[in-house]
């Protein structure tokens, strides 16, 4: 698991918002500590009064964890397409969080699933969709349920993970947040 101190951890949190203040990728190149630098891919979720305003991740596990922060950090505010571009008006209003993904491995026995510690990936012909670790979490979903979910993400069937031409990845995943 990469390793952030708090101190890393709050500043990829000031770095993220302040990527989605100036609308593009911005970082304090003097305060890169070696957790900072070091390779791993993130996932920015904005929320908004308790929903959902925006999330997106960039899976480059080649490059420095605070660089894909800051680039999900801008896309998670101006490129969900799920959403609306987010406003000025609106920045105040959000909390940002991040999640730091370890590499993906191949899950060659579903069994081994653990709902509530991995994040998965699924995929299958031209399809594929990714849920983080803590959608389970905070969901209360079960290794099923989670399964069905991103089945349903990335356009399939909710059993589509079963058939045997689908590729399954395990992640696991640090999570943290602004506290408002």
């Amino acid at each position: 698991m990469i390793a952030l101190t708090a101190d890393d951890q709050a500043t990829l949190l000031r770095w993220a918002r302040a990527a989605i203040v100036a609308g593009k990728p911005v970082a304090g190149q003097g305060e890169l500590t070696p957790g900072l630098r070091a390779p791993a891919a993130a996932f920015v979720t904005l929320m908004q009064a308790g929903e959902l305003r925006g999330c997106i991740g960039h899976l480059r596990h080649d490059r420095p964890v605070w660089e894909n922060v800051v680039r999900a950090a801008v896309a998670a505010a101006r490129e969900d397409p799920r959403f609306p571009p987010v406003t000025p008006d609106e920045v105040p209003e959000l909390t940002v969080s991040i999640s730091v993904l370890e590499p993906p491995v191949d899950l060659p026995d579903v069994s081994e699933f653990n709902a509530q510690r991995h994040g998965i990936i699924v995929q299958l012909g031209i399809h594929h969709a990714l849920l983080l670790p803590k959608v389970a979490q905070e969901l209360g979903w079960d290794e099923e349920q989670v399964l069905a979910a991103v089945c349903h993400k990335a356009g399939l069937a909710a059993d589509a993970w079963r058939d045997p031409a689908a590729r399954l990845q395990v992640f696991e995943a640090i999570d943290f947040g602004e506290s408002r």
